[in-house]
């Protein structure tokens, strides 16, 4: 019997369907990926922002059962959102609508097999930075002027 040296070789090693055994790669985990790359950085962030938004979707549900629950719930409801945490909550979610759907077209280009040379992939990605916060401004700034 060998000695394995690493123990992640254990799960390496797999049979096919003739018993005969077989190597398996292992997939790169965090460990492998820089942090401070733009790539991993903005990859990360779409994931988490999808967290978030579908988190957000939750607010949107209390939001319209409050309205459809009468105007004591709608106005507690209302209450919140209008407070100090249910705006930076609102101005946070915009921010992250406006992240995840840019980075979801940018993945959209991506799978047209187009945009994965470097130069283009930092592009891009800084363009969906600068999106971001643009259009959150212009989302907010639209929003207060027909508000006030």
């Amino acid at each position: 019997m060998s000695k394995t040296i690493d123990t992640r070789e254990a799960v390496m090693v797999g049979r096919r369907s003739d018993g005969t055994l077989v190597r398996r790669p292992l997939s790169p985990h965090l460990q492998a990926y820089d942090m401070l790359q733009m790539t991993s950085a903005l990859s990360i962030t779409h994931r988490i922002t999808g967290v978030v938004w579908s988190v957000g979707m939750v607010f949107l549900v209390w939001w319209l059962a409050s309205a459809a629950g009468g105007e004591a719930s709608f106005n507690g409801a209302q209450w919140f959102f209008g407070s100090f945490f249910g705006i930076l909550g609102l101005l946070g979610l915009t921010a992250v609508a406006w992240y995840h759907t840019l980075n979801g077209l940018r993945h959209l280009y991506w799978d047209s097999g187009r945009g994965f040379d470097l130069p283009t992939t930092y592009l891009t990605g800084r363009a969906v930075l600068i999106g971001t916060a643009a259009l959150t401004a212009l989302t907010w700034l639209v929003m207060l002027i027909t508000w006030i």
